[in-house]
C-alpha cells in the first residue's frame, strides 16, 4: 500500500497528514519553538549568536520530532507559509533516514486541518 504524507509546517506547529485509499489520519506536532527575536543596531558580543544557534537547534528537533511522527512515507507534500517548509525539506536532505522517493514542496497560507486534509488529498489524487 502506498502512503502519501502530506505535512502543513510553520515554525509554531506542523499538521501530519497520512492519505492511502479510503484512509486519512491527521496528528499536530507542536514545536515548542522559542520565537525568533529581530535585532537591530550593532553587535551584543556574540550573544545573538549564541542565541541563533540555540535557535537553530530548537527547530531541528523539532523537524527531527516532525520526521519521527511522519513515520515511512512513499510520497511527501510539503506546504506552509513561510521558511519552515524549505528548512523541513533541507533537515529530511540531511538525515541519513529513508526519506521519500517524491518530495512536492507547495507555498500555503495559514489553513485549518480540513482545508489542509483537502489540500493534500487533492495533491494525491484521492477522492472522497
Amino acid at each position: 500500500m502506498t502512503l502519501n504524507v502530506g505535512v502543513w509546517i510553520d515554525h509554531k506547529r506542523a499538521v501530519i497528514v497520512s492519505a492511502s485509499a479510503g484512509h486519512v489520519t491527521t496528528r499536530t506536532v507542536t514545536s515548542g519553538v522559542d520565537p525568533h527575536p529581530h535585532y537591530s543596531g550593532g553587535q551584543d558580543s556574540g550573544g545573538e549568536t549564541k542565541y541563533d544557534e540555540r535557535h537553530r537547534d530548537q527547530l531541528d528537533r523539532y523537524y527531527d520530532g516532525v520526521i519521527d511522527q511522519m513515520g515511512a512515507v512513499d510520497s511527501l507534500l510539503i506546504l506552509g507559509p513561510g521558511e519552515a517548509k524549505g528548512e523541513f525539506k533541507a533537515r529530511l536532505g540531511r538525515l541519513k533516514a529513508p526519506a521519500a522517493r517524491a518530495v512536492a514542496v507547495e507555498a500555503a497560507d495559514k489553513l485549518t486541518e480540513p482545508q489542509i486534509v483537502a489540500r493534500v488529498k487533492e495533491h494525491f489524487g484521492i477522492g472522497d
